[in-house]
């Protein structure tokens, strides 16, 4: 298992910093794991797994056009 920070996911995803925060509050995107007082980071693994979600979800909705 591998940890990955914000600059990370920011890369992995594309998303700016205010959107991932935004979509964890609303339980649509991985929550990060606290490595301590100041420092957190994601499962990569989740990460990925979120990513071929959004994917999935493209091509379904390409399929039913």
């Amino acid at each position: 298992m591998k940890l990955i920070r914000l600059k990370d996911v920011i890369d992995c995803t594309g998303l700016a910093r205010s959107t991932i925060y935004k979509y964890i509050d609303q339980g649509i995107f991985p929550k990060s794991v606290s490595l301590g007082d100041r420092a957190v980071a994601w499962v990569e693994s989740e990460i990925q797994e979120w990513i071929l979600t959004r994917i999935e979800d493209r091509d379904a909705q390409s399929a039913t056009v």
